[in-house]
């Protein structure tokens, strides 16, 4: 089930609906995350003011149904901020909470470094 809070941030729940937003945005930030991930949960503001600051479309995705999504990606801890581009996967970040500010410029340095 794909939904959207006011700011655009999208929550998929399943590798599909991921696989069609990387395949129809150009720019991707998404949030691996698990239920009862307190950190997790304290981003989604975070994430709010990330989809409104960057043209990147965000997304959050918890892999429980798709376990294989958590290999393929590589998710040893959560949160994983992952920043796709052109649907590749460009960079990647592991370490907690992470500030708006922080965030922002994560997906602004990873984005220049593909141009």
């Amino acid at each position: 089930m794909d939904t959207t809070t006011e700011h655009s941030v999208r929550t998929v729940e399943t590798r599909d609906e991921l696989d069609d937003v990387l395949a129809t945005a150009d720019h991707v930030l998404v949030m691996v995350r698990t239920t009862g991930c307190t950190i997790c949960k304290s981003m989604e503001p975070i994430l709010d003011i990330a989809a409104k600051a960057t043209d990147a479309t965000v997304v959050v995705f918890n892999p429980k149904h798709d376990l294989d999504a958590v290999d393929a990606f590589d998710v040893r801890s959560v949160p994983t901020f992952l920043l796709f581009a052109d649907g590749d996967l460009i960079h990647r970040r592991a370490d907690g909470f992470v500030p708006a500010e922080d965030l922002i410029e994560f997906v602004e340095r990873g984005l220049e470094s593909r141009t």
